[in-house]
């Protein structure tokens, strides 16, 4: 080893706790463990080390909740359970709450850690809009709660200091939050833990979710995944469920799908309903079909793309050029309509309130309003008290790509008919209504989907918790990979590269993850992508 010649920073970015979390990271991951340690922490900014926050020592008391309150948790099957353990236990729990509960039970959550002497770590997916989550919390307890998510790197670094000092009990972030120097944890809760964001799309390609698990795990902490349709990883880890001893859940309509989505059942209700949330998953006004100066099928004269009509023009939907047609140039076609344009024009012909097609996340207006949005605008909103949410198109879950395509539809669809409740109802538009996923969301229950699911998964050759890699290198690269045994192994070629996609038994990781770094070293491997979206 060569001689410290200059010491950069007096901080330490990682105690022994946490590089042993880097170590998991970087052996689950099949990633550099310099890569892992370089996500522990945001960029330094040396400005910021000689400002930092005075720690305030110890865990102080949480504020007292509301008198007239009981306990939230005692109305939940095994929720007394769960509220001693967030006190002075640990362990793993899946928490599938009453919509209208969600806010309050991660607040119980966290006074219930504080009451014990210990600190909690609440995650969320996304920072923008501020996650009603954030917001209860800071509301519940002040200047207690650090919010370690989004601004500019001074800001970020300023704040890890401040977590690292120990000025802060609770705090509330995303994805690099759940690396937060915090000590002396006692609750990690991952909030809406079905949601894409909570995985990293660049090195080293973690999960919150299992990293939260592992972190908790080491600190003798609680782990909570919570979200009103989990992922099929968590809910085959086989963690005591907490759920409403009631059923908590809207009275949930299926309907045979009109033209355009113009079910008359639905168009009735829009009539009835003040406050409304229609999911139209499809935007623009329509797909392009045909060519009509030379009838050819449509498709992008730059890529091949699809076309689709919107805000008065057509685009292709994969490079974004304008359309022109692939055979002669044109820029005429048939369109088939259909899409969030085409609602809000027919929803508005009818409704006795304003229509709003938006892109911005936001309920309705308490006046009265019928907001039409796709997955990008269902978040953490709180509680919805809505009339009436009405889902389009239910249809195309079943017609995405992918493995997950229809659990992550599911979950979207479930935390918008959550909007209705207490009072609303909800409409899905489906041809097909025995469908899992759609009596998943009539029953408000995802486990009989994800049952099935987990067959389903089992027989493409990927079950559901076998550690999955992308494997890019050269023509060796196939032959290494059948030493370890995959579950199943895919190989292709791209661009002169042998591709392998693989599903491990989870023992064989750490042998497959040694092996790969040899690899590396000889010039076979050339990169490796953990949980590849298949």
């Amino acid at each position: 080893m060569l001689p410290v010649m200059k010491v950069v920073s007096p901080v330490r970015y990682f105690d022994a706790e946490m590089l042993e979390l880097g170590r998991w990271v970087a052996e689950r991951y099949v990633t550099p463990l310099a890569t892992v340690l370089g996500a522990l922490s945001p960029p330094r900014v040396a400005g910021e080390e000689g400002r930092q926050l005075h720690a305030e020592g110890s865990v102080a008391a949480p504020p007292d909740p509301p008198a007239h309150r009981p306990p939230l948790w005692s109305q939940y099957v095994r929720g007394a359970d769960l509220a001693g353990e967030m006190r002075k236990g640990a362990g793993g729990f899946l928490v599938r709450g009453a919509p209208e509960d969600e806010l309050v039970l991660v607040v119980e959550g966290v006074r219930a850690c504080l009451t014990g002497g210990r600190r909690a770590l609440v995650l969320v997916p996304e920072a923008s809009p501020v996650p009603a989550t954030t917001t209860a919390l800071a509301e519940a307890f002040g200047d207690r709660v650090c919010v370690f998510a989004g601004g500019d790197a001074r800001e970020r670094y300023r704040t890890w200091l401040g977590i690292r000092d120990g000025v802060f009990d609770v705090v509330v972030g995303t994805r690099p939050a759940v690396f937060a120097p915090l000590t002396g944890v006692g609750l990690v809760w991952v909030s809406r833990e079905s949601h894409p964001a909570h995985r990293e799309e660049r090195a080293p390609y973690y999960h919150v979710r299992d990293v939260a698990i592992r972190r908790a795990r080491s600190a003798g902490a609680v782990c909570v995944l919570a979200a009103a349709c989990p992922t099929g990883e968590a809910a085959a880890m086989a963690f005591p469920v907490i759920t409403p001893s009631q059923r908590r859940w809207p009275k949930v309509e299926v309907v045979r799908p009109g033209t355009e989505g113009r079910a008359p059942r639905l168009i009735r209700a829009l009539r009835d309903a003040n406050r409304v949330f229609i999911y139209a998953p499809l935007p623009g006004a329509g797909i392009a079909q045909v060519c009509r100066a030379c009838g050819a099928p449509a498709g992008c004269a730059a890529c091949g793309g699809m076309l689709r009509a919107e805000s008065g023009a057509v685009r292709c939907v994969v490079c974004e050029a304008p359309g022109r047609c692939r055979a002669c140039g044109a820029s005429s076609f048939g369109i088939r309509r259909g899409g969030a344009e085409r609602v809000e024009e027919w929803v508005g012909r009818d409704a006795p309130v304003p229509v709003t097609r938006v892109m911005r996340p936001r309920l309705p207006k308490r006046t009265g309003e019928i907001v039409i949005g796709g997955p990008e605008t269902v978040r953490d909103l709180g509680v919805g008290a809505l009339d009436l949410v009405a889902v389009l198109d239910a249809d195309l879950a079943a017609r995405r790509p992918g493995l997950a395509a229809q659990e992550r539809a599911l979950a979207i669809w479930m935390e918008a008919v959550g909007w209705a409740r207490p009072n609303g109802h909800a409409i899905v538009q489906s041809s097909h209504p025995s469908d899992p996923a759609v009596q998943a969301l009539v029953r408000g229950n995802p486990d009989r989907f994800h049952d099935r699911q987990r067959a389903q998964r089992a027989a493409a050759g990927f079950p559901v918790g076998a550690p999955v890699f992308r494997v890019v290198g050269t023509e060796p690269l196939a032959d290494a990979i059948g030493e370890h045994e995959p579950i199943t192994a895919l190989t292709t070629s791209l661009d002169g590269r042998t591709v392998c996609l693989l599903a491990l038994e989870p023992g064989r990781v750490p042998a497959f993850g040694v092996a790969m770094r040899s690899l590396a070293a000889e010039g076979v491997v050339e990169r490796v992508v953990a949980e590849p979206h298949i």
